[in-house]
């Protein structure tokens, strides 16, 4: 089994990961929230 000591692990990564996950996240509620905007505003 590997030695750990908590609190020295590197989360750098997993910061950067998450960071992505949140941009494509609100990036993909803008777009449907624009998306449904154009259809509501073409059907009326």
């Amino acid at each position: 089994m590997a030695d750990h000591t908590p609190g020295k692990m590197d989360i750098r990564e997993h910061e950067k990961t998450f960071d992505g996950f949140i941009k494509v996240t609100t990036w993909s509620a803008v777009v449907c929230i624009v998306v449904l905007i154009f259809l509501a505003l073409a059907n009326a």
